[in-house]
């Protein structure tokens, strides 16, 4: 009986709650992960890599009530800084490839996504 209250409970909630997915630089994943906790918040942690670069990325799951969600982005905001970084490119030219051309691109910051909550169940 308790078992089938709390899911209860839980399921009904999950109207209120947002699923972020956050996406960082692994420089700033630390950080990041230490100040979402210091919030009181549980976050699941996940590698990943970024199709342009091929770099390492963490990605950030958690589930948090609506009306946090604007503090959360604020927290990954702070902790995610944009940086430049020298990409070496190759030009062709004809039939051949000749030299590299550094290109300064700015990597960095933070992706977020916030989507709806339909069922939210811990067990």
């Amino acid at each position: 009986m308790c078992f089938s209250y709390l899911v209860e409970v839980i399921t009904e909630r999950a109207d209120f709650m947002k699923l972020i997915f956050a996406i960082v630089n692994n420089d700033d994943s630390h950080s990041v992960q230490d100040s979402i906790t210091e919030c009181g918040l549980q976050v699941t942690k996940l590698a990943s890599t970024g199709g342009f670069l091929k770099a390492g990325n963490t990605t950030f799951m958690l589930a948090v009530d609506d009306s946090r969600v604007e503090q959360i982005i604020e927290v990954i905001k702070k902790h995610s800084r944009k940086r430049t970084q020298l990409m070496p490119t190759t030009q062709a030219y004809g039939g051949g490839t000749y030299g590299n051309f550094p290109v300064e691109i700015s990597i960095g910051g933070a992706t977020i996504i916030v989507t709806d909550i339909d069922r939210f169940e811990k067990v």
